[in-house]
């Protein structure tokens, strides 16, 4: 196989193609610890894009419930079996990707999940680990905990769905990263479906190919966000554009959190496939479960997450999650406002870091009346 750059395992590794990145990457951050499963995004994606037949398994947005949540069945415990134990700690991976672990004769290492696996979109949903016993009381950290994982097609630089199509259906566009399937040219192998560890392409039984999540390319051609982003109510998304850690600007808020804050984190880094949704990892959780899901630098993200309210600029990145409709290529912190500019410099959003408060007296003496109940 031809050898390619992955800088989320910091080294080189094997691929079926040569590596090409496109002219600019398409790329989401989800902050885990806003995200309250209420699964707006879900119904919103499901209305949008796979209200029809064959389509009712289909989810190309969902929210998991962490650790006992899948979906489909045991997606990533099935593949993290299957890859065997490796060593995620190093900034530098040095155990094997999907490519390279890859049975001779197959270009990557995956699986076919079985139709029932697709059965129960909310299983474990809100299951957390351990019990509570009798006399038990909080401690910190937690004894028991979960966090909601929302999903979409991650929409990697070195796609498995695509370098396992033997027609060369999957291809990713080179204005702007994302990974679509040509329909036309798909014959229904499924071999996207088995090399995907995500699952995050889906079979339609009634068309006979496959189908996937477009990144709401439709939106992102005009400067707007996807839409599971626009719909989130608890405002955990930010969606954008991502560079290389060497073309890293300060200024694109996707860059700085990603590259520059280090508080954004790719999910699996491991499986070699450099995806491009990101998530700021859940505080409440365990450290030893955290690394090996979202790799190195992990303890450290969430610690200079922690931190964020003594770093204007810091703060003021995560500000505009939710805060507009378009996509933010620009930003600045300028005085009591974090400012958010489009492509060609003109201002989108001001948001400011700290909310005004307002104390109203209890008796309103102009117009004769109480601005609270009375009892």
């Amino acid at each position: 196989m031809p050898k390619v750059y992955n800088w989320q395992i910091g080294r080189e590794m094997e691929y079926p193609y040569e590596g090409v990145r496109p002219q600019k990457q398409f790329a989401m951050i989800m902050d885990t610890n806003k995200c309250i499963a209420c699964q707006t995004c879900t119904i919103a994606c499901k209305t949008t894009w796979t209200p029809g037949r064959g389509q009712e398994a289909m989810f190309w947005n969902n929210v998991e419930t962490k650790p006992y949540g899948f979906y489909p069945m045991g997606w990533d415990v099935k593949i993290l079996e299957k890859l065997g134990v490796q060593e995620v700690g190093d900034k530098v991976y040095k155990g094997k990707t999907l490519f390279e672990a890859a049975p001779e004769g197959e270009r990557v290492l995956g699986y076919l999940p079985d139709d029932l696996d697709y059965a129960h979109p909310n299983i474990g949903e809100d299951d957390c680990t351990g019990l509570m016993t009798q006399g038990a009381f909080l401690q910190m950290p937690h004894m028991q905990w979960m966090y909601y994982l929302p999903r979409i097609c991650n929409h990697c630089t070195y796609a498995a769905c695509l370098g396992a199509c033997p027609r060369q259906s999957i291809y990713k566009r080179p204005e702007d990263g994302i990974v679509l399937l040509d329909q036309q040219r798909c014959r229904g192998y499924r071999e996207c479906v088995r090399g995907c560890p995500y699952k995050k392409v889906y079979f339609n039984p009634i068309t006979r190919v496959s189908e996937k999540c477009i990144g709401c390319y439709p939106a992102v051609e005009n400067n707007r966000q996807t839409q599971c982003t626009t719909t989130c109510i608890g405002k955990i998304r930010l969606n954008g554009f991502i560079t290389t850690p060497d073309k890293a600007r300060e200024d694109n808020p996707m860059d700085y959190l990603i590259h520059i804050a280090k508080i954004a984190k790719p999910l699996y880094p491991q499986f070699g496939l450099e995806p491009n949704v990101y998530y700021i990892p859940p505080i409440q959780v365990p450290p030893a479960y955290l690394i090996q899901m979202f790799g190195w630098g992990t303890e450290q993200a969430i610690k200079t997450y922690r931190q964020a309210s003594e770093d204007k600029r810091l703060l003021g990145a995560l500000l505009l999650f939710g805060a507009t409709p378009d996509i933010i290529h620009h930003f600045k912190v300028e005085g009591r406002y974090t400012i958010g500019y489009d492509e060609a410099g003109a201002e989108l959003v001001r948001v400011p870091l700290r909310e005004p408060i307002h104390i109203r007296v209890v008796y309103d003496d102009k117009h004769q009346t109480y601005r609270s109940n009375m009892t």
